[in-house]
């Protein structure tokens, strides 16, 4: 009995707390009685709830899920974030963690290295990709899932963690002793030279430096060759800050441009960010690639680079995130990252493509409907639109792997194939040489033989579903003979597949193999061949007419000319 008294005389206090909370913030608002309310309505629930239910109840647990479900109604971006996870939301932020500098992955039950970082005690210590690991400082893993054992894996630097694996080929266990370090992962993994003296610079994030990464990659690549351009790859980039983005964009613009406004519920929130420094080169032609998952601050580049017409824009539409988050600091060291305002880039427009605003019945969300969006124009004329990302200049298509190609993938065949190839060839040639044989690839085929990678091919779901519709409307019997023939015709056949997207398979599985020897930097030196965005981008920065056309024409004219 007095075990319930002390839980209710700790609730009133905490009501009381709350309500003393709101009282301080939002006493100079309108809106003060209704949310002191619904906080008192919530806090009475949940004493009585943690006090009443029949089973005992994680507060935690259950708070953490409330809050979780509230933010989701929002929009995607608003989060919670525990105390417990600000170390991955400062990686996420500054690239920096403390770890041994390695991916890994669960596959069934195995928790498995699959992308040692080169240069760190991952690689130093020779663990390598298709590792599967199977203690920790003498402690068996088994019963844990990849993420509980990603936490065991970081730490403070300087601090030593010994990991015993299993690898194939070899007779007995590995044990492997490292020492953390303070894992910096560069916003700009790669630059080069590709083609006829063009640059590339390939940035995958916007985390702290990203701006002085992208100037130092340009300045040294000016500094081996009179450049006649410069790829800016931001295919897959998802974004990051904001300031990171202006500093990028002004690179290419002069000091004192307009970049990118933001304008929110609260004035506060209603900022202009302008170029600040002087440029490296405001002169050189540059392409920019993005495809579907280009968002918020790759958008902001972009879409930047597009209406000083600064730039061309090579790829898919970007994936259209035109909003912008802020952390505030909460209780306990917690944070809340929120969405407080929208951006605009300096034609006028905003890119957000989904409104979150106006939810459907089911709580699901739409695009941007057409009637609401907006023409503007670019710095010399040009037509570009707002309310779903940003529209490339040069359009290419989304490259689809055939379903035996990934289902190899997915059923990590590849992979394990990777594995294999490198335990029996200790060398290879380099990255951008490297290429497999004919009969490299029939070993690979024999290798397959045995081995679970069945799939099912579109044409195949297709007559599925049709038999389906036809049996649920009682048509089927009549056209049920037609069906097993057509069946048969389309039905897909492994050991053709295997030889009929021959160049497909061999491009992946050569990125996979390149990726053992030569770690991230090789895949992408390995995937310049073949890759039809640079490759477009290359033909249209050698060629001065065509680039100029580009950003002299409007984009109707331009998807005609692809």
């Amino acid at each position: 009995m007095l075990k319930k008294i002390g839980k209710k005389i700790r609730w009133i206090i905490v009501v009381c707390l709350i309500s003393t909370a709101g009282l301080s913030v939002y006493s100079f608002s309108e809106d003060y009685f209704e949310i002191s309310r619904n906080l008192d309505i919530f806090a009475t629930m949940f004493r009585e709830l943690n006090i009443y239910y029949v089973d005992d109840i994680k507060p935690g647990d259950l708070m953490k899920k409330g809050m979780d479900s509230m933010l989701e109604s929002l929009d995607p971006y608003t989060n919670y974030i525990p105390e417990s996870e600000i170390e991955d939301y400062r990686f996420m932020t500054t690239g920096q963690y403390g770890g041994i500098g390695a991916l890994i992955g669960q596959r069934n039950n195995e928790v498995i290295i699959t992308d040692p970082y080169e240069g760190f005690p991952a690689q130093k210590a020779d663990l390598r990709a298709g590792d599967i690991i199977v203690s920790l400082d003498g402690k068996s893993i088994d019963g844990k899932k990849y993420d509980e054992i990603s936490k065991l894996l970081k730490g403070q630097p300087k601090t030593p963690v010994k990991i015993t694996v299993k690898r194939e080929g070899e007779p007995n266990l590995l044990e492997k002793n490292l020492v953390r370090e303070e894992i910096k992962i560069n916003s700009v993994p790669y630059s080069g030279i590709v083609g006829d003296n063009i640059g590339y610079i390939r940035l995958t994030g916007f985390t702290e430096n990203a701006g002085m990464e992208v100037k130092d990659a340009l300045t040294t690549l000016e500094g081996k060759a009179k450049l006649n351009g410069v790829i800016l790859d931001l295919r897959g980039n998802p974004g990051g800050l904001l300031n990171e983005a202006v500093n990028i964009v002004n690179i290419f613009v002069n000091k004192g441009a307009e970049v990118v406004s933001t304008k929110g519920k609260a004035k506060e929130w209603d900022k202009t960010y302008h170029a600040l420094n002087n440029p490296v080169d405001t002169e050189i032609p540059v392409a920019v690639l993005v495809n579907s998952s280009s968002a918020s601050a790759s958008e902001i580049v972009s879409g930047s680079l597009q209406d000083f017409d600064r730039a061309i824009i090579i790829g898919q539409r970007t994936f259209g995130k035109g909003l912008v988050q802020t952390t505030r600091p909460l209780s306990y060291g917690a944070q809340l990252k929120v969405t407080t305002a929208k951006y605009y880039i300096p034609s006028g427009r905003c890119i957000q493509a989904l409104d979150y605003s106006h939810r459907n019945e089911d709580g699901s969300v739409g695009k941007i409907p057409d009637s609401l969006i907006t023409q503007f124009k670019t710095k010399s004329g040009r037509t570009v639109f707002d309310g779903g990302g940003v529209m490339p200049d040069f359009v290419t298509d989304i490259r689809m792997l055939s379903p035996i190609t990934q289902s190899l993938i997915t059923k990590y065949l590849i992979f394990d194939y990777a594995t294999y190839y490198r335990i029996n060839h200790p060398s290879i040639a380099s990255a951008k040489e490297f290429h497999l044989s004919d009969a490299e690839y029939s070993d690979f085929v024999k290798w397959l033989s045995g081995k679970d990678y069945d799939y099912t091919t579109k044409s195949e779901k297709l007559l599925d579903d049709f038999k389906a519709a036809s049996e649920k409307e009682k048509y089927f019997t009549n056209a049920e003979s037609e069906f097993d023939i057509l069946k048969k015709k389309v039905a897909h056949d492994k050991v053709a597949d295997l030889q009929k997207f021959k160049d497909e398979i061999k491009e992946v599985l050569e990125n996979e193999i390149v990726s053992r020897y030569y770690f991230q930097n090789g895949q992408i030196e390995a995937s310049f061949n073949d890759d039809v965005e640079i490759k477009k981008a290359i033909e249209a920065l050698k060629d001065k007419s065509v680039y100029n056309s580009i950003l002299n024409n409007s984009m109707a004219s331009m998807r005609e000319k692809h």
